[in-house]
């Protein structure tokens, strides 16, 4: 485990008594059921905001605590443990990212103080089709006097329904698949010709895709460098990448503890079922690949931190492990609980579904191992 901090220790207790006591896997199952598209409560929202989450990536001098990568890892874990539902990942981490990466002055100074306030969400709109390919946008953004006009569509935004902000990725030079000639672009939600379809996804979470009818924005609508942007969209992705990750970790957790716990307490022919040697390799398989996994998800954050030049592969590596570790997990929870498993009474259903989606959310294992493979020189 990673050496934290006092401050890191006591912010990560914290998260842990609140989702426990404020955001069980109960009050998910509530927002579930209660059939809201935007996919999280606002008021809980509200209350993390509070605590300071949403500003943990954000500079002391725009509101936030300037606290750093690895300690909102702690927190996404937590909230993984619960399923929590919440614009973290969306706002306090991708939106966030961008704007620390690229943003202007007056931009950093617009929109994260309201992040950090929890007075705005924002969105960022990479993909146009069913799989993640960050290199195949062909959303276009033409010049338009002073300004550009941007036209196309983006798929599966995480928290794009409710998003005040789109950070969009655009092509304004080049063909899909080329890294050159893509550029950011800041678009308020509501401005003339954006078109957004609320989605609401296996696991409950709210998405959206989102049309871009001849969209005007102005030059101050550039985020970074015209043409040059694929190296930022890059860095936010492997950030991301690290903190979803992070929460994956917690989903795998603690599908782990409850899973464990059953093996302690259901009988069967007589006898408890961990004791079943069959049982015990296979939990001890979990146990193994869970360590492995937290290994690589800290690893990558504190790499991130320290500004480190391996960024890229780690944030890889530590994607492809939680891929594996949750679709084992999950799929474990389920088999070992049997019958009951298969139910929407018990949760292991819940987080088979949350799995399944973040497997897949900002690159799958196939794309992450070919991706890692070129890194390293493959």
């Amino acid at each position: 485990m990673a050496i934290l901090t006092e401050e890191q220790t006591m912010l990560r207790d914290a998260a842990k008594a609140w989702v426990a006591q404020k955001s069980p896997v109960s009050a998910f199952r509530k927002l579930r059921d209660s059939g809201s598209v935007d996919g999280f409560d606002p008021a809980v929202w509200g209350e993390m905001c509070e605590m300071g989450w949403a500003g943990i990536l954000v500079p002391e001098s725009l509101g936030g605590s300037g606290l750093g990568y690895l300690t909102l890892g702690l927190v996404l874990e937590e909230t993984g443990r619960t399923l929590t539902a919440s614009p973290l990942v969306s706002t306090a981490l991708a939106a966030t990212t961008a704007l620390l990466l690229a943003g202007s002055e007056s931009q950093k100074n617009e929109w994260l103080l309201l992040f950090a306030g929890g007075k705005a969400l924002g969105a960022l709109a990479v993909d146009e089709g069913a799989h993640h390919a960050p290199e195949q946008i062909a959303l276009k953004a033409s010049r338009d006097g002073s300004g550009w006009t941007l036209a196309g569509k983006k798929s599966f935004v995480l928290d794009g329904g409710a998003a005040d902000l789109l950070i969009v990725a655009a092509r304004t030079a080049g063909r899909p698949g080329e890294a050159e000639g893509i550029t950011f672009f800041l678009v308020r939600a509501n401005a003339a010709g954006v078109v957004r379809h609320k989605l609401r996804s296996v696991d409950s979470r709210g998405m959206a895709n989102i049309e871009f009818e001849n969209v005007a924005v102005g030059a101050d609508a550039v985020l970074g460098t015209v043409d040059r942007g694929f190296d930022v969209l890059d860095a936010t992705l492997d950030r991301v990448r690290a903190g979803l990750a992070a929460e994956m970790l917690g989903a795998a957790l603690q599908s782990f503890d409850v899973t464990l716990d059953y093996l302690k307490t259901r009988t069967q022919f007589g006898q408890v079922i961990g004791t079943f040697q069959s049982l015990q390799h296979r939990a001890a398989k979990m146990f193994t690949e869970l360590e492995l996994t937290r290994s690589t998800v800290e690893a990558v954050l504190d790499a991130i931190d320290r500004n480190a030049n391996d960024v890229p592969a780690l944030a890889s590596l530590a994607k492809t492990r939680a891929n594996e570790t949750v679709h084992l997990v999950s799929n474990e929870m389920v088999q070992m609980h049997g019958g009951i498993g298969m139910t929407d009474v018990h949760d292991a259903g819940l987080y088979l579904k949350r799995a399944r989606v973040t497997e897949a959310a900002y690159g799958n294992s196939a794309f992450h191992r070919d991706r890692y493979a070129r890194l390293m020189g493959y």
